[in-house]
């Protein structure tokens, strides 16, 4: 959260983000990967962290890792762990910290793994980092990872190298090596990128199932609603590089307070019902980080700027609570104009206010049609507001 939520602590917050900003300097100009973006998480709770590629997701966990370093990066805020920042804390002690406190699972795990070192030999050596144990505790203690995390033959499969391993398999053991040390806040990101869906399944059962082993407060970083919906007690809707909504999942997903969250669950498909209208994906593309739309980033993107009488277009919204307590979005629709929006997009039509937004008109001629498929005042939005379930979740 942001202004009037910054100065609470919640007590037991294992992890607490106030106004994280990591902007890197290009020769095309300042890039603001991640601009004032807060939020807290508690031990054993979930946070979904969602957005289009580009909109900051990756570079804030980076910056609660402290991996984001460099002559070109500027990075304030602060990022409290356990009681402890680490903004400001030397990077001995944030090094000291990773791994043992926190752990990360990074997206491509192929890339990830060391190719010339078996697999073993790098949650070993993730393990005598920080325990003073010999060789052989730390390599009974990785089978016994390898074979927790679902490696068939882990006394076998320790001295494989990271090449001789499946897509899934990699990333059991990428999830192995982060929780080698126990940590305590535990970073999914993207952890189910070009899996099958069966495989998916199987990651997403073993981090939900460790994490109520280890009792790890666990982000998951994701373009996938439908994972967020099985997993996140919180989600964090992100956009270019900003909070565009906060809240408990049944709130984002049942009751969502942007547009932009709008669109997100109005293009996801739905596996648990029959689909008789076209998704309808949001129009346009996000924009460059190093030159992001004047006030509200969405507005090139959005269909109802007509309603906060030219606001969206001047003025940067803040993030505030909507409907329910704890529930925040940064958007100038007044209250009535938001429940009303939202009540005829989950009964199935396009609310009348709708106008095509800027980025989806373009000049005849160029071969690209003006609007959406089916964006047209009455026309049905093809399943926008249903809440989603586990049932549903493998898109």
């Amino acid at each position: 959260m942001q202004a009037e939520d910054a100065g609470r602590i919640s007590p037991s917050a294992m992890l607490e983000v106030r106004d994280l900003r990591v902007h890197f300097q290009t020769d095309d100009g300042l890039v603001k990967s991640v601009d004032g973006v807060s939020f807290t998480l508690d031990r054993g709770r979930t946070l979904g962290i969602v957005g289009e590629s580009g909109s900051g997701k990756s570079v804030t966990s980076l910056g609660i890792m402290g991996l984001n370093t460099g002559k070109n990066v500027y990075i304030s805020g602060e990022i409290w762990l356990d009681g402890e920042e680490l903004v400001s804390a030397p990077p001995t002690r944030v090094r000291e910290l990773r791994g043992r406190k926190m752990a990360m699972i990074f997206q491509d795990p192929l890339s990830s793994l060391h190719p010339y070192y078996t697999v073993g030999n790098q949650i070993i050596e993730a393990y005598r980092l920080h325990n003073d144990v010999s060789k052989q505790v730390a390599r009974k203690h990785a089978i016994d990872l390898l074979g927790r995390v679902g490696i068939p033959q882990p006394s076998v499969r320790i001295d494989d190298y990271p090449h001789q391993f499946s897509g899934g398999m990699r990333q059991r053991a990428m999830i192995a090596m982060s929780l080698s040390c126990d940590p305590e806040l535990l970073i999914a990101d993207e952890p189910t990128t070009a899996l099958d869906v069966t495989v998916q399944a199987q990651i997403l059962d073993l981090i939900s199932d460790l994490q109520e082993e280890f009792g790890s407060a666990v982000i998951i970083i994701t373009h996938d609603l439908g994972v967020v919906a099985e997993l996140s007690d919180d989600i964090l809707v992100m956009y270019a590089g900003r909070v565009a909504e906060y809240g408990a999942a049944e709130d984002i997903f049942g009751d969502p307070g942007h547009p932009y969250t709008w669109g997100l669950l109005g293009s996801m498909p739905r596996m648990d019902r029959e689909r008789t209208e076209r998704l309808i994906p949001i129009p346009g593309t996000p924009p460059s980080l190093i030159r992001v739309p004047p006030g509200c980033p969405f507005h090139p993107r959005c269909a109802y700027t007509g309603l906060t009488g030219g606001r969206c277009d001047t003025e940067v919204p803040l993030l505030r609570e909507v409907v329910n307590f704890g529930h925040h979005a940064a958007c100038h629709l007044t209250d009535d104009d938001r429940t009303r929006l939202w009540a005829e997009l989950s009964a199935g039509v396009v609310p009348a206010e709708a106008e095509i937004p800027a980025e989806a008109k373009f000049e005849p001629g160029t071969g690209v049609q003006e609007s959406p498929p089916d964006y047209e005042k009455g026309s049905p939005v093809g399943g926008a507001g249903e809440t989603v379930s586990p049932s549903g979740a493998d898109s």
